[in-house]
């Protein structure tokens, strides 16, 4: 693998010949980049963008790919990742690992594979439980992408199999999403995230059961389509969201989550993702071409 140095960070870059991607080695784990060919980066780039972390250093977005545990607790969520990660290469992809978290217990690792002739990425986002004590959470994972496109949130719209006069969906609200926002349309089967926001206070987030089991998002006409499997025999965290999407005036958020889980100690939670890209997809006059095009 090549190795970068991107925004100052040292990467590595695997590659099937046409997709590349920036894996963060200096800190992380963290995937910085996607490019399809020649394209520009799909993704966020936000070198200094940061939350307040008391009594440690500040927790840095940088932009891209990353592993998190749910629930959201600033004490423990955003515990920062500034410190070297270890990688190395394994059957048909790259194994990246971070030290185990002092505070948690919990070791966040990611196993990244690139299909060889096709525009895909697997990866499998693993949190081991390195302390003493048995851990409740759920692995998250969230992909930061530049502004300026739309996401696709498809919706479930058969009935409800054990009484089909029961209600069949549900969407889960933040306190600070305006459910009037201009940049939300609202349909019966898919819903659209517009990520122009143009100032922070129009931040925009809600959370769903996601049985349809994809989330998409067209910029720069490519379509990224990320995939993750729903379970509706077990218990999600933020009222059963198992997909989430956060937008704010400098990125948008895909972020899909795995089961509730409680990991013992020297075992692991693990959440497989599949991420599809469909490049010089164009701005389709009618975007449920795209979603024929993923549903395929």
């Amino acid at each position: 693998m090549n190795k970068k140095t991107y925004h100052g960070i040292d990467c590595v870059e695997p590659s099937n010949g046409n997709l590349s991607l920036l894996v963060t080695q200096s800190v992380g784990p963290r995937i910085l980049s996607l490019r399809v060919g020649e394209s520009d980066n799909l993704f966020a780039e936000l070198p200094g963008v940061s939350l307040d972390f008391p009594g440690k250093e500040n927790f840095y977005f940088y932009g891209g790919h990353r592993l998190w545990h749910a629930p959201e607790d600033p004490v423990r969520t955003y515990l920062p990742d500034n410190q070297p990660v270890t990688i190395e290469s394994v059957a048909g992809g790259t194994l990246v690992k971070q030290a185990t978290e002092v505070e948690t217990g919990l070791q966040k690792s990611m196993r990244i594979t690139l299909a060889p002739d096709k525009n895909r990425v697997e990866i499998e986002h693993v949190l081991r439980n390195d302390g003493i004590w048995p851990v409740t959470c759920a692995v998250w994972a969230i992909t930061q992408f530049k502004t300026g496109g739309v996401a696709l949130l498809p919706q479930y719209t058969g009935l409800t199999k054990q009484n089909i006069t029961l209600p069949n969906r549900q969407i889960i609200l933040w306190s600070y999403t305006d459910i009037g926002s201009p940049y939300i349309t609202w349909g019966n089967d898919l819903i659209l995230i517009h990520a122009d926001v143009e100032t922070a206070e129009m931040a925009v987030k809600f959370g769903y059961p996601n049985p349809r089991g994809w989330l998409a998002y067209l910029v720069d006409g490519h379509l990224f389509v990320k995939r993750a499997g729903y379970n509706p025999e077990v218990h999600y965290f933020d009222f059963e969201s198992s997909s989430e999407v956060y937008c704010n005036d400098k990125f948008l958020e895909l972020e899909t989550l795995g089961p509730i889980t409680t990991i013992d100690p020297g075992e692991a939670a693990s959440h497989v993702e599949m991420w599809e890209i469909y490049p010089d997809v164009g701005q389709p006059e009618d975007i449920r071409d795209l979603v024929d095009l993923i549903e395929k």
